[in-house]
């Protein structure tokens, strides 16, 4: 008898389990650093939740932690998603600095072009020469942002005027370029920007006029230095990641839901939406007749000339970790030209 209720309880834990098989909910925790209302959670991590989850019939609910709401620190960010504290998490790989040295190509001085080119060739470049690096993680999208410039509160009209500055830089790679050109390098995430110029840790930032709104850039600061030519002084990178146990425990149509919201679309799309942001930060500043200056292609050659042997070392510290680091820059720069030629 006892034997028939294990047998029968068994059935209907079975079944129960098929029932729930065919209509699983998958709840998922999004979390990054920025707040609500800056470019990239409300414009491209907000409506790409929402398309995954309209396209998965509702059966994936996505919640959105802003402002590193669920604890921890913007560098934690990847970390979380790869040991299972949160679902999926957008950050700057260069917040943990040599731990992605391949995506460093593409922050090197004066090789990106716009956000959405830049973002389609990282995504391609990663895809081939990054998924090792990132093999703890199931990767959604690598993507980068607009023409990274200079925003300072003395101007900076030449070369001479970056000598003694303290300037903010978001990784690694950037600190290194800060300090080839003259300056002081103070390595921050981005939410310690606002704080760090009021109370005058830094002189200046390093950051795309989209996220200049979200941290009152504009009105800390009221000189901002951009370059001739179609390539931006630096960019950042950045990974969309999710937790891989995550991933994998979801059911293939599921899965299939994430797949087709990854890969270079959306990478595309996160980089366009920065370009757009881009837009309106460089707006504001405008309205507050904020000093805007674009240095000629004679002064911008004199910062090109100085930077170079950042490129130089990279890849020769590249090639000493085993991989041909002339060819990835070369392979970068190509991939990049490819997407803002329309190729």
């Amino acid at each position: 008898m006892n034997m028939l209720k294990c047998s029968i309880a068994a059935v209907v834990a079975l079944g129960s389990m098929t029932v729930s098989g065919f209509a699983q909910d998958v709840s998922l925790r999004l979390h990054q650093m920025l707040p609500p209302q800056a470019t990239i959670p409300a414009k491209a991590l907000k409506p790409w939740a929402e398309k995954v989850m309209q396209e998965s019939g509702g059966r994936i609910k996505i919640d959105q932690f802003d402002a590193m709401a669920l604890g921890g620190t913007p560098p934690s960010l990847y970390d979380q998603a790869k040991d299972g504290a949160v679902d999926i998490i957008w950050t700057v790989i260069g917040y943990t600095p040599g731990r992605f040295p391949t995506t460093e190509a593409f922050e090197l001085p004066f090789l990106m072009t716009t956000g959405e080119a830049t973002s389609k060739a990282l995504q391609e470049y990663c895809e081939k020469h990054c998924m090792e690096e990132f093999a703890d993680v199931k990767v959604i999208a690598w993507h980068a942002h607009g023409p990274g410039l200079i925003h300072s509160k003395t101007p900076v009209n030449t070369l001479e005027d970056m000598k003694g500055l303290k300037i903010r830089g978001g990784s690694r790679t950037i600190n290194q370029m800060l300090e080839k050109l003259g300056s002081i390098p103070v390595g921050m995430p981005v939410p310690a920007v606002s704080e760090a110029l009021s109370k005058g840790v830094i002189d200046a930032t390093t950051i795309p006029w989209e996220v200049t709104p979200s941290l009152k850039v504009s009105e800390l600061v009221s000189n901002h230095t951009t370059f001739s030519g179609t390539n931006g002084l630096y960019t950042q990178t950045f990974v969309v990641a999710m937790n891989k146990s995550a991933y994998d425990a979801m059911p293939d149509d599921l899965k299939k839901v994430i797949d087709d919201n990854s890969g270079i679309e959306t990478a595309a799309f996160f980089g366009r939406v920065m370009d757009e942001g881009d837009i309106g930060g460089k707006a504001i500043a405008e309205g507050r007749n904020n000093n805007i200056i674009v240095l000629d292609e004679a002064e911008t050659q004199r910062w090109k000339d100085t930077a170079a042997p950042l490129v130089e070392a990279w890849e020769a510290e590249m090639t000493g970790k085993g991989k041909d680091g002339k060819a990835l820059v070369e392979e970068a720069r190509s991939l990049v030209e490819k997407y803002s030629t329309g190729m």
